[in-house]
């Protein structure tokens, strides 16, 4: 095991050179001045510009802008925002938001959701199947936009159960509405790929040897069916926990939460490049992460499966 998650943090080092390298460059391929904008409609003296291009390092080449930015990334430098805020700073501030968020959005779609999928998928063809499965299907066709200011408008407004907005400091009791709308489209994804996967699992030999073998149904289905139909939910759970991880930016935006999702998407709008990179490196560390975990929790789940050493 040890040999394994030594050669998959080996390869995680490519990945992690080769995406920041492509974000720097297409950041660094963005039209316009990012200094200029920064000053709005003024126009500042050349000297002022260039001093100000100087301390981001933006009067150096490509490649040794990009190199730099490696260096200060291993030294755990990530850089300044255009606002002379570091950018650390910034990402002490939103990642914890986001994480709340998401940790939230991932309960709510993976209890309900397998809970239904499990059931669903248990009862195949019955009214409860069916009318799940339409359920799912609109939820799918729903643009989550739609979802967020529906939400708003029925449990915010009109019901008065949540707030319309997040406050100051993103108190956790209001990012439940928004963490309901980001498990929406989710939740729907998880009900249909858990019934499939209790389906096809349901009618595997090892399952009617259990039950052959006088196993009650109380045992085989957390035991033998359920288990075993969690791999792809956990697959698409982990994928997902790391989208919301990057910031749901849309719905960031509607609710007014402060987290990454909002702030990232401010950056590119003002092309703070190290911000930009910065929040994106932290991202797909992120994600390298949560694949490997995903990968030995493959092992708890079933257990045919085992690393070789």
């Amino acid at each position: 095991m040890a040999g394994y998650i030594a050669r998959r943090l080996l390869q995680a080092i490519p990945v992690l050179l080769g995406t920041t390298f492509l974000i720097y460059f297409m950041v660094f391929a963005m039209p316009g001045d990012p200094v200029v904008a920064l000053f709005g409609d003024k126009t500042p003296p050349p000297q002022v510009l260039e001093a100000v291009r100087e301390r981001y390092n933006l009067d150096q080449p490509f490649i040794v802008q990009y190199l730099l930015f490696l260096a200060g990334i291993f030294q755990g430098d990530f850089g300044v925002s255009f606002s002379g805020q570091p950018v650390s700073e910034i990402l002490a501030e939103t990642f914890p938001v986001t994480l709340r968020l998401a940790i939230l959005a991932v309960l709510i779609e993976m209890v309900f959701g397998i809970a239904i999928g499990l059931v669903s998928g248990l009862r195949k063809g019955g009214i409860f199947d069916a009318s799940f499965l339409v359920v799912s299907l609109i939820l799918i066709s729903l643009p989550v936009f739609v979802v967020a200011f529906v939400a708003q408008y029925v449990f915010g407004i009109q019901l008065g159960w949540f707030r319309t907005t997040v406050g100051p400091g993103a108190p956790i009791q209001d990012l439940i509405l928004p963490a309901i709308v980001l498990a929406t489209i989710s939740f729907a994804q998880i009900v249909r790929l858990t019934r499939a996967s209790v389906i096809d699992t349901g009618g595997q030999d090892f399952v009617r040897t259990a039950a052959s073998k006088g196993l009650s149904r109380r045992r085989i289905v957390p035991v033998h069916i359920l288990r075993n139909s969690l791999i792809p939910v956990v697959t698409y759970l982990a994928v997902d926990f790391g989208v919301l991880m990057v910031g749901a930016t849309v719905t960031e935006g509607i609710f007014n939460v402060p987290g990454v999702g909002r702030t990232l998407y401010q950056a590119i709008i003002r092309g703070e490049g190290p911000t930009v990179v910065s929040f994106v490196t932290v991202m797909v560390l992120i994600y390298l992460v949560i694949n490997l975990l995903v990968d030995l929790l493959y092992a708890v789940l079933d257990p045919r499966i085992r690393y070789a050493k």
